[in-house]
């Protein structure tokens, strides 16, 4: 289950505030805080968990031989030419990452169409099929069998050949970059978007260095391959679930931020692993089987999407008393002498997420807030209106997240427009008279 944590990475972005972000407590929150180690670990991870996949795990050792690793002369030149067969790899993947982020603002803007988020959604489902088996994605053999042949002797050749090895491995490489290509497009970090997909070509890269380093042998293949995809498989369905979970009615309501939740939801992932939803297969299985593999999956899916509700929900009074119209809320707390907090929010904004359940769910900011009027303009699909994307203009902010912070007189007097930790927030608010 090497791609659970991925999933606590990628999912939760857009969701009570995001859906890449809170499968997302790993990711997310290591991200916001400004320590990358977490986050970056796991795009390892998942590198390292593409490389065991039937795609890419039996062709490690041909590979080496044939950029000539095994025949180096020294450990030092089989690492350089090793090394430089990595960074083929990264030279492939980084710009993905950089394009990603760059245009992330577009991106996440488009995440509030419910046509956008339910075409990602049917997305995610054809890449989990492809990962189940229900159908091969490939290149044609014969320009596998040329980009194969690409490169030459030396470094130089190390490096091309690990450039179109990266095309070659598509087929299970693919779902995991566009996972990733997704949850980075709503970081909007250029930086971030960069490191990543460089640490995730570190990890799918790994087994690469090792075996032409120190002419490491590898297990056979097997069915443990399989299961590998299945994984991956089970967790793009939930994705899928996720990115739509809000169109859905009443599905966004059936998590609980409770210990009982979240045990039957680890209950119902292990379950499902039990039943067969990892190790059994669809192809040349009996009926009996292939019920217990759709059986397993689909317990585990319910399972994982649990527990991503159940790191969105928030304890029973952890938040401020949000009010929903922003005209009645602006002119009550004229009127009251009151100060004014205007929360600007989306299911597609992964900071927005964290503001709720690691800034607004503080004890401390929700006793500090009963003195202000406070409201949420809610730009999530389904509630985006033409009036609220107004008032969001009135502000001359283009992007989310937006907090902003109205004395009692009405005029403004803060505003935050990225995730701050609830004591920085707590001085804002202490500072509006």
């Amino acid at each position: 289950m090497l791609l659970a944590p991925l999933s606590v990475v990628v999912l939760a972005t857009p969701a009570h505030a995001d859906v890449l972000s809170d499968l997302e407590a790993p990711l997310r929150a290591a991200l916001q805080s400004g320590s990358w180690v977490s986050a970056l670990a796991i795009a390892f991870a998942a590198g390292v968990a593409t490389s065991l996949t039937p795609c890419v795990y039996p062709m490690i050792v041909i590979t080496v031989s044939v950029f000539g690793a095994r025949q180096a002369t020294s450990k030092l030149a089989a690492a350089k030419l090793s090394a430089a067969f990595v960074l083929g790899i990264a030279a492939l993947f980084t710009p993905l990452g950089v394009v990603a982020a760059l245009t992330g603002d577009v991106f996440g803007s488009q995440l509030s169409n419910p046509i956008v988020l339910w075409g990602l959604a049917l997305f995610f489902l054809a890449l989990a099929a492809s990962m189940l088996g229900a159908f091969e994605l490939d290149l044609p053999a014969g320009l596998k069998n040329r980009l194969a042949m690409t490169g030459g002797e030396g470094i130089k050749g190390a490096f091309i050949l690990g450039l179109v090895n990266s095309l070659i491995a598509a087929p299970c490489t693919g779902p995991v970059v566009g996972f990733l290509l997704t949850w980075v497009g709503t970081t909007r970090d250029v930086v971030f978007g960069a490191s990543s997909f460089f640490a995730y070509s570190l990890g799918l890269g790994m087994l690469f260095f090792f075996v032409g380093t120190f002419s490491m042998s590898l297990p056979k293949s097997g069915q443990w391959l399989e299961g590998i995809k299945s994984v991956f498989g089970i967790v793009m369905i939930a994705a899928a679930f996720y990115f739509v979970r809000e169109l859905i009615p009443g599905f966004s309501e059936l998590a609980s931020h409770t210990s009982m939740f979240l045990l039957i939801s680890c209950a119902l992932i292990a379950a499902g692993v039990a039943v067969g939803g990892v190790h059994l297969g669809f192809h040349g299985a009996s009926l009996l089987q292939r019920v217990r593999k759709g059986s397993g999956i689909a317990l585990a899916v319910a399972g994982l999407c649990g527990v991503i509700g159940y790191l969105e929900a928030l304890p029973e009074g952890a938040q401020l008393a949000w009010n929903e119209d922003y005209n009645s809320a602006k002119s009550h707390a004229l009127t009251s002498g009151k100060p004014l907090l205007v929360d600007f929010g989306a299911s597609w904004c992964g900071a927005c997420g964290e503001l709720d359940r690691h800034t607004f769910s503080d004890e401390r900011v929700v006793r500090e807030g009963q003195r202000f009027v406070t409201v949420r303009v809610d730009l999530s699909p389904g509630k985006d209106t033409p009036d609220k994307q107004a008032i969001l203009a009135s502000y001359a902010q283009r992007g989310l997240p937006l907090v902003v912070l109205h004395d009692s007189q009405g005029k403004e007097a803060a505003r935050v427009t990225s995730f701050v930790e609830a004591p920085k927030f707590l001085e804002i608010m202490r500072t509006v008279k």
